[in-house]
Parts: structure tokens; sequence; C-alpha cells
């Protein structure tokens, strides 16, 4: 076999695997984070003030699993008070898992329910209001 013939294979197999390779990309799930990306972080000085003003209060945001739920107890200072909050359960993996609930309570503590498919890493933010003040909180957890 001459040089040409082997430059010619070489040749093909690579326009081969480049072919190969662009099929193959093509399927790939490309979900954006979010969508709005760009108006979100103009709007993250915000985040960066209600992390540090839950950052000073007497203790962490506790976040455990049992029973297919998610328990997620406020600091002491938040209870008996009237609280709003907005939970995200964001899948790092797999934007169809991810759990969004809005709730209002005054016992420092809420309870979410955990669809049975969503295992894996999430990152849970926590973001809610008392008495005027915001706060946010992030946390990473393993659903098993």
């Amino acid at each position: 076999m001459s040089w040409g013939y082997k430059i010619l294979i070489v040749y093909l197999v690579f326009v081969s695997g480049i072919v190969y390779l662009v099929i193959r990309s093509s399927g790939e799930n490309q979900d954006l984070v979010t969508t709005d990306y760009y108006e979100q972080e103009l709007k993250y000085q915000e985040k960066i003030d209600e992390t540090k003003r839950a950052n000073l209060l007497s203790s962490d945001v506790q976040y455990n699993i049992s029973n297919q739920e998610l328990v997620i107890r406020f600091p002491e200072e938040m209870k008996n008070k009237k609280m709003n909050a907005h939970v995200l359960l964001y899948c790092i993996a797999d934007k169809n898992k991810d759990v969004v609930k809005d709730f209002n309570t005054t016992d420092g503590m809420v309870t979410l329910k955990l669809p049975a498919a969503n295992k894996g890493l999430h990152d849970v933010k926590v973001s809610w209001e008392a008495e005027k003040v915001t706060y946010y909180n992030e946390h990473k957890l393993m659903i098993q």
C-alpha cells in the first residue's frame, strides 16, 4: 500500500470521527441553569446581603431527611414569628427533578415532601422573610 492510500485512510477516519462526535453531541441535553441568568446576576448583591443576615443569626439553618421528607429548621429567633419561605430543591443533573415550594409558618420549621425518584446531589436554596427582613441560605444535600 502506497503512502497516498495511507493518508487517505487517516483522513477518512478523522472525518468519520468528527461526524460521529457532531451527531452524538447534537442529541445531548443542553439545559441552561436558568433562562434569565443575566437579570439574576444583576440582583446577586441582594442575595449576598440576605446571606450575611442569615449568617448573623444564632445558628445555621438545619436540614434533615426522614421518611421521604426534607425538614428545614430555622434558627431559634425565627420561632413564633410569621415567616414566608420559598424553598427551591435544585437538582444539578436534571431540571425536571427540581422542586419549588412556598410556605407560611410560625413554628420555625417547614417540611417538603420529596418525590421518590429524586435521588442524587441537590442544592437547597431557601429564601425567607420575617418581620420585613429577608434572609437567604444555600446548602448542598445528597438524597439517597
